[in-house]
């Protein structure tokens, strides 16, 4: 199973890009005049994704905890418990029980629960929200949290025998299937709302998903203008950029989507290229970010 890589930085001239672009649409200029008037200032832009150290394996700790865990659900004896790789911040690793399913286990080094909780609530989501015919193969979550002596967390999921990316047809409608999925209380929506029922993270970096007060495009505008640009620029600590977001384009976000009817949408908020695959012929996607938002913004995330 592939991990993401983390630490993915934006790189100063591709904030700046971005901001050009933006800019130009919002304010009704074109591109080279805009791009003439942001070039008087200096940009200094922090990585958004922070890349978060190694460290050492919490194996014997934590298949004491997996073992404990699995008596306790009846699935019998750990037979098994193997490395499956690694990425800059966690440990994976393959664990067999005696009757119980195969599972995939991921730990880190520190306490990290918060961070295993948000993405084990994630994908939850996405199972309910995927169930049913040409849906999305989603890990099954059957445990999560800190392990008993303080010094790692983990979260415990269905192992699946990921492959890589099948046929992208069959991805574009189970991703479709999961977005349009009514929002629901087991969905981790039941006020029908813009956010999530707890921050998250993507990447290293914190994402922000405190609820709207409900649906609806002028919601989804003020969600997306605080909880994504504006946090995100504060992050990349530019003081002019944010008064470029907040003088000029955020009071005129509003106007792209005149006529639009946004409703909720399950996302998985980072679907690049690295988080998709396939298990047993089905379209797969781990490691998320989810939150409800616009549907669009899906492919905002996607490369």
């Amino acid at each position: 199973r592939s991990a993401q890589p983390q630490g993915r930085p934006i790189g100063r001239k591709k904030m700046k890009c971005r901001l050009i672009a933006a800019a130009a649409i919002l304010l009704g200029e074109n591109v080279a005049s805009t791009s003439a008037f942001l070039s008087k200032t200096r940009l200094s832009i922090s990585p958004t994704r922070s890349m978060m150290s190694a460290r050492k394996a919490v194996a014997l700790g934590l298949d004491d905890e997996i073992s404990r865990w699995a008596k306790k659900a009846g699935y019998g004896d750990v037979t098994s418990s193997k490395p499956n790789g690694s990425s800059g911040w966690a440990s994976f690793r393959r664990v067999s029980l005696s009757d119980g399913p195969e599972l995939f286990v991921k730990s880190g080094g520190r306490s990290c629960k918060d961070m295993f909780e948000g993405e084990a609530l994630g994908l939850q989501a996405m199972f309910e929200c995927s169930r049913g015919e040409d849906g999305l193969r989603i890990p099954e979550v059957f445990h999560y949290g800190d392990l008993p002596d303080g010094k790692g967390s983990f979260l415990v999921m269905e192992y699946l025998n990921l492959r890589g990316r099948g046929d992208d047809r069959a991805l574009g409608r189970a991703v479709a299937k999961m977005h349009m999925a009514a929002p629901t209380a087991e969905a981790g929506n039941p006020t029908i709302s813009y956010g999530f029922p707890m921050d998250n993270t993507i990447g290293g970096t914190l994402q922000k998903n405190a609820w709207s007060n409900g649906g609806g495009t002028d919601e989804w505008v003020k969600f997306y203008s605080e909880k994504r640009m504006a946090y995100q620029l504060d992050l990349a600590g530019d003081s002019y950029c944010s008064k470029l977001w907040n003088d000029k384009i955020a009071p005129r976000l509003g106007a792209l989507f005149e006529g639009v009817d946004v409703q909720p949408s399950l996302l998985h908020g980072d679907l690049w290229s690295g988080n998709i695959g396939s298990a047993d012929g089905e379209p797969s996607v781990f490691d998320p970010a989810v939150y409800w938002g616009h549907h669009e913004a899906e492919w905002g995330m996607s490369w």
